[in-house]
């Protein structure tokens, strides 16, 4: 007897088909899997779009809350991570001196090499001179067109006319101020301000301070040079009168419009380039016990403040005395800069010690400085009020906390914040 279905998988037949055609039934089909998903059509962009659209597979709340898995759904941030920020830009070629860097030491710079100073001197030397030459060939080219004929060249003048022989010593030596700066900035790749105080320029309220104190220092050098003079047998002083207002105004313009550049012309040169080119020399790399103690001298800044102060005197034409004079105003001058942060101080000094010096000759007729032979008396008549001025500028610096450092992150009133780190590309 067969088995209920045959080989060939037919079923058998119903008996209880009344008459019904009896014919082979098809097989049922195989199961088959669960259908896949159709594709979907393209959603946008992976960041989830607003209110929750652009294929997302769940909504979380209303308006499209973010799901658990993120902005990004179940299967984190596409393209590993995204771009990284760019690196900060900076166009600058300068760089400072490290925090905590006194004022003779400003010139040392990341950028400092052994040359640097050398030939920003010299480009201050030939810049200076340089313009100079300029302006006097100007100057005589305008005498020539306005007077007609040839100038007199065996002539001491330069121009013709006292007056305008003032203007232009002083307007020459007026002209290296711009030379330094653009030395300190070309050269050094430092900030030009920096040749001014440890804050990268002038500091106008401790400037005027300074002032003050400078005004009073020249009312009592000159006292003390009445009484000095009175002192010593002077056989020159007989025959000086008041020239009257004529013949004084037009020397006095001359001389309060350009002797303040002058004089700050000669404090940036040699209180200025010359003592921070020197600092700059530390010889910190040099081995050896010699070495080690040149570098412990070179540190301080005294090279700089005696360098310097003799170039100073050696551009004046005194003699004896005078000499000392002048080497111990630059000295001053040098030291007032150190202690103070800048230049403020021996500017202002300068400044006023000059305008004495010029407008009192000018008043009886005298334009040019005499230079040369001075008495003792008199060299210690300006020497003590130049000391006393000295100690109280220290001592008014100290009161107003003037800064006598270049500033670090902890001593600036905003607080630094760092830049912010790349986010890293996986």
């Amino acid at each position: 007897m067969s088995e209920p279905g045959g080989s060939d998988g037919w079923a058998p037949l119903d008996p209880d088909l009344n008459g019904a055609a009896h014919r082979p039934q098809r097989p049922e089909p195989p199961p088959q899997a669960p259908h896949a998903p159709e594709p979907r059509p393209y959603q946008g962009p992976y960041a989830p779009g607003p209110y929750g659209q652009y294929g997302q597979h769940e909504q979380y709340g209303q308006y499209g809350e973010q799901g658990p898995y993120g902005p990004y759904g179940r299967y984190g941030q596409p393209y590993g991570g995204g771009y990284a920020p760019p690196a900060p830009f900076t166009t600058s070629r300068t760089e400072d001196a490290p925090p905590g860097a006194p004022f003779h030491r400003l010139a040392r710079n990341p950028p400092h090499r052994w040359w640097r100073p050398l030939a920003g001197s010299l480009v201050i030397v030939a810049g200076g001179m340089g313009l100079a030459v300029v302006v006097m060939i100007i100057g005589m080219i305008v005498r020539t067109v306005v007077e007609g004929g040839v100038p007199d060249t065996d002539s001491d003048s330069v121009f013709g006319n006292d007056t305008a022989d003032l203007a232009f010593d002083l307007g020459s030596l007026a002209l290296f101020l711009p030379v330094a700066l653009f030395a300190a900035w070309g050269l050094q790749r430092r900030r030009p301000g920096t040749l001014s105080s440890v804050a990268g320029r002038l500091r106008w309220r401790w400037m005027l301070a300074c002032c003050g104190l400078a005004v009073l220092f020249c009312i009592v050098s000159f006292g003390a040079s009445i009484v000095a003079g009175a002192a010593v047998d002077d056989q020159s002083s007989g025959d000086e009168h008041w020239v009257g207002w004529g013949r004084f105004l037009a020397p006095a313009i001359v001389i309060l419009l350009l002797v303040p550049f002058q004089s700050a012309a000669e404090e940036y040169v040699f209180r200025g380039w010359l003592l921070q080119a020197v600092g700059a020399c530390t010889l910190e790399d040099v081995k050896g016990r010699v070495g080690r103690a040149f570098s412990v001298v070179f540190r301080t800044p005294w090279p700089g403040i005696v360098v310097g102060s003799a170039l100073f005197t050696s551009g004046h034409g005194y003699t004896g005395w005078g000499i000392l004079d002048i080497f111990f105003f630059g000295a001053v001058a040098a030291w007032l800069a150190v202690k103070t942060g800048g230049l403020e101080s021996s500017i202002a000094l300068h400044v006023f010690n000059n305008l004495m010096a010029f407008l009192l000759p000018a008043a009886v007729g005298e334009l040019d400085i005499e230079q040369g032979g001075v008495p003792w008396q008199v060299v210690a008549a300006d020497i003590a009020p130049m000391a006393l001025y000295a100690a109280t500028v220290v001592w008014l610096a100290r009161r107003m906390k003037i800064q006598t450092v270049t500033a670090g992150p902890e001593d600036d009133d905003v607080p630094v914040t760092p830049p912010p780190h790349p986010t890293p590309v996986s």
